[in-house]
């Protein structure tokens, strides 16, 4: 069964945290567009790391998961030395598709750190600074389409089982 869901989430939210560094920031001390989107990186890299998988292990097994459209919307600034939380959960899943929501929050001291999956339902903690999404499609090394069901069954069938499980848990 195929997970694909392009308006509900299909996964729990899963934090990565980051401290702004000043190399990120521009003139005004506030944090340049473009590092967001290697904030989704972090928060997708961790999030596969989190479910059990690593994005080399899946290269090395002949798959990678090129981005092929990007979406945000800036509602706050981060600013230099900002505690940041990058929540990610998936939106889409399916042989040939992935879809990523996120949330970029700022951290007050004492917010919630420590803990790294929410429920659906679940407030996140923060100030919400940035929401965006991806969409990304399994290829081979040659770059050409694969259908992860077939290319790396069993990284399908885990990944698919795991979406099921948070679904049923979240019921």
């Amino acid at each position: 069964m195929d997970l694909m869901n392009k308006d509900k989430a299909i996964s729990r939210w899963y934090m990565a945290g980051l401290r702004v560094r000043y190399q990120e920031t521009d003139q005004m001390a506030v944090v340049y567009h473009s590092n967001y989107l290697n904030w989704f990186e972090i928060g997708r890299t961790e999030m596969i790391r989190a479910l059990g998988f690593d994005y080399k292990g899946m290269e090395e097994e002949g798959v990678l998961l090129p981005v092929v459209d990007a979406n945000l919307k800036f509602k706050q600034p981060a600013r230099y030395d900002d505690q940041i939380a990058v929540f990610t959960r998936m939106t889409a899943f399916s042989p040939l598709r992935l879809g990523y929501a996120y949330e970029v929050r700022r951290l007050q001291p004492g917010e919630e750190q420590s803990k790294k999956i929410w429920e659906n339902d679940e407030p996140l903690p923060g100030e919400l600074l940035v929401t965006g999404s991806t969409s990304h499609v399994w290829v081979d090394l040659s770059w050409r389409p694969a259908r992860l069901d077939k290319k790396l069954p069993n990284l399908y069938n885990a990944l698919n089982g795991i979406l099921l499980k948070e679904r049923r848990q979240g019921q």
